[in-house]
């Protein structure tokens, strides 16, 4: 997005002027003029002018209040309601009675609200993760400030965490847009979120603003970032240090060398005590640059052994590795050694080093990682070994990162999990399915730890190397390492069954998951309900999981519908959505699913009308249900519905192909005129006309049988109309293709 002047004049000019008579009324007139607050921000602006030091006093009121009254917009801050922890001491237990009571008793007590304790935080965690869903799911649909205020009606506010998801749905909308007023609109949701977290004592952290500072970073917003460094510092005072980061960030982006030599000289000149932690961020930020000059000089003035933390060091590494700069980390890494730093750490910058080298062979940073440890005489940890081990991944160099994964092993290091889960994921990306028998061997061998989802993962493996016994064998092996099977792991197998006809199966699957205790869920029905072959093994599953106690998903009864139009039962599969059981918030999307069928049986009069019903409920039909109906229109008079529905389709994937449908409609019902139209919309769409009839080729002219002769004309009419009135003109292929069809037609006549 370009942008034509400045945010900061505009928020300041247009929320003044839109607010100015509400505030008059509501709220104290606030002496602090616009151009004084413009020209309280210097244009040389830097960190520097807020000062390092946090203040105790409250300098910038003026500034807040000036700032908050423009993104208030004439609205009252609301005060938050606090009530003062008196009586404490009298909500305490008496705990004289504890003398009365046995040793084992005590003991017994303990353990039991242990159980409650741990009872207690699950409960809490899995309520704060609905929460948070919820949170997120009405500020999608009503927007941040009103979920916020209707979540103060009824008592709950959000955490941090809360606040974290809106600000970043504020600044994902910004991005995601090109129309200025409503990018102004956002920054200015973020900035009363901000004022709602200090009003409910919520300190205003990095991980909260930081999506707010690479937005306006992106976009080259000078001005708005001093802007908002002036109300998160007033917010969080000990930010300070960390917004020097961003600053440099910022002046990285636009390439302005004045401030960023500026800086550097800044901190040279400022070499005290209370420098350290703003030298740090300073440096940090350069270092995702390629700006090797100042990055040298930076260090040289810091010191990295004056790092504050194993983390940062290890991204200064990792910059001196994109950089080329060995000699300048070996002796880094020769200080740390000889300084009795801690070898963890100087293996891990190591690691960090190495796999930051660019344009060289995975071979050779491995080679580059282990020479650097031999000349340092220090042994790899089993974190540095999984930087390479990941390093590798990322290239698609499974098979190295197995070996990687002997070695350490070799070397008695143990591989975590999730780098586990991360080789499974490459094995699946790059089809390396047959490894999944070496990482087997290899958790056995080494006893590796590992968990469900580490297996439901290699039975994946073999499922998509159709290897059936090798998934099953899986399950059994589960045993030998003190792991369970769960119902996921069947299903996964069971599906496979499905989608390989081999319905028998699929049925073993349940038999072998029953002898071994394991429970189905509403999937495992979902499953046999959809492949069953008769109308007495639909009813038998759905009474089976009625009688199990088990809340029938919006699955099952999707999978109703299929089964029983499968089966010939349409009647039946209509009733499905009569169900008393069905959740009200799924009943459209389980109507989608009849509609669907309704088309593809030739019901499309009823598929029109549930559709209606549908999108009555405010719910949308996904893109490949509304494909449904518009492939299965076939007789004249539903052009006028077609039509609506491409108007709706606003999936890119799916339109062409939609459109394309109807064109063909028209071909069948000598709509000529409105397939022209269709034929400039597909235009307007392609970059070239040579591109469109490429499209209307391969999914147009070419479904056109040669027998029907009456089609073949209307083609043969289309062609010339779009040459005429679109300049479109048909492709070698397309005009061969055509000339062959008319002159069989012609030899029939």
């Amino acid at each position: 997005m370009q942008v034509r002047y400045s945010y900061v004049r505009r928020l300041s000019t247009e929320f003044l002027s839109r607010s100015a008579t509400k505030r008059a009324t509501s709220e104290p007139q606030s002496s602090f003029s616009t151009s004084s607050f413009r020209s309280g921000l210097d244009k040389n602006f830097s960190l520097s002018s807020l000062k390092l030091k946090p203040e105790s006093g409250d300098s910038s009121n003026a500034v807040v209040e000036h700032i908050s009254s423009i993104f208030r917009a004439g609205k009252a801050v609301k005060e938050r309601d606090s009530k003062e922890g008196a009586q404490e001491f009298e909500r305490m237990p008496n705990l004289s009675w504890l003398s009365s009571i046995s040793r084992s008793n005590i003991i017994l007590q303990r353990q039991q609200q242990s159980r409650k304790k741990k009872q207690k935080c699950a409960f809490e965690f899995y309520q704060e993760n609905r929460f948070q869903k919820l949170l997120e799911v009405c500020a999608n649909i009503l927007g941040p400030e009103a979920t916020l205020e209707l979540f103060s009606r009824v008592g709950r506010v959000p955490g941090v965490k809360g606040y974290i998801a809106l600000v970043e749905m504020c600044i994902d909308k910004a991005r995601g847009t090109d129309d200025e007023d409503i990018a102004i609109e956002e920054l200015g949701k973020v900035f009363n979120l901000f004022k709602s977290m200090r009003e409910q004592g919520l300190e205003l952290q990095e991980q909260t603003y930081r999506p707010l500072l690479l937005y306006i970073i992106d976009m080259h917003m000078v001005e708005e970032f001093e802007f908002f460094c002036i109300v998160i510092k007033d917010e969080n005072p000990s930010s300070v240090t960390r917004l020097g980061y961003y600053e440099m960030l910022l002046w990285l982006k636009v390439n302005n060398e004045e401030k960023i030599r500026g800086i550097c000289n800044y901190i040279a000149e400022n070499d005290g005590e209370n420098m350290s932690d703003i030298k740090e961020s300073y440096l940090l930020a350069l270092c995702e640059s390629e700006r090797t000059e100042e990055i040298l000089k930076m260090l040289e003035i810091t010191g990295i052994k004056n790092i504050s933390s194993a983390e940062s060091v290890a991204k200064i590494f990792q910059a001196l590795g994109r950089l080329l700069l060995e000699p300048v980390a070996e002796k880094f890494l020769l200080d740390f050694k000889t300084s009795d730093h801690e070898s963890d750490n100087i293996t891990n910058f190591i690691a960090s080093y190495a796999v930051s080298i660019p344009n060289i062979l995975v071979e050779d940073v491995i080679k580059k990682f282990k020479d650097l440890h031999q000349r340092l005489e220090v042994s790899p940890s089993s974190s540095s070994y999984e930087k390479l081990i990941l390093h590798s991944c990322a290239l698609l160099k499974v098979h190295v990162a197995l070996d990687i994964v002997d070695e350490m092993c070799e070397a008695g290091l143990t591989l975590s999990v999730k780098v586990l889960h991360s080789i499974l994921q490459i094995c699946d990306k790059t089809s390396e399915y047959n490894l999944v028998h070496r990482i087997f061997s290899t958790i056995c061998r080494y006893n590796l730890e590992s968990n469900n989802e580490t297996f439901r993962s290699m039975i994946d493996l073999f499922l998509k190397m159709k290897d059936l016994e090798g998934a099953c064998k899986m399950l059994d092996n589960l045993e030998e390492l003190n792991l369970k099977p769960t119902a996921e792991m069947y299903n996964v197998i069971m599906a496979e069954c499905f989608r390989e006809k081999n319905i028998s199966g699929g049925v073993r699957v349940l038999e072998h998951m029953q002898c071994a205790d394991i429970k189905p869920n509403s999937q495992t029905f979902s499953y046999l309900i959809r492949n069953s072959k008769t109308e007495e093994d639909i009813v038998k599953y759905y009474e089976e999981l009625k009688q199990s106690g088990i809340v029938a998903s919006k699955q099952i009864f999707m999978a109703l519908i299929n089964a029983y139009a499968a089966c010939g039962q349409l009647e039946k599969a209509k009733k499905v959505i009569l169900d008393p059981l069905i959740p009200p918030s799924s009943l459209s999307q389980i109507q989608a699913v009849l509609v669907s069928v309704l088309a593809s049986h030739g019901q499309l009069s009823e598929a029109f009308d549930i559709y209606e019903e549908i999108k009555k409920a405010g719910y949308k039909l996904k893109a490949k249900d509304v494909m449904s109906l518009i492939e299965h229109a076939h007789s004249d008079g539903e052009l006028d519905r077609l039509l609506r529905l491409l108007r709706e389709l606003d999936d890119t994937d799916y339109w062409s192909d939609a459109c394309c449908r109807i064109i063909l409609y028209c071909i069948w019902n000598k709509h000529l005129s409105s397939a022209v139209e269709l034929c400039n919309l597909l235009k307007d769409k392609f970059e070239s006309d040579e591109h469109v009839m490429e499209v209307l080729f391969d999914k147009v002219f070419s479904l056109i049988e040669e027998s029907e002769s009456s089609h073949l004309r209307t083609c043969l009419e289309l062609l010339s109309e779009i040459k005429d009135k679109l300049g479109l003109l048909p492709s070698q292929k397309c005009l061969l293709h055509v000339l062959a069809n008319a002159t069989d037609l012609h030899d029939t006549e």
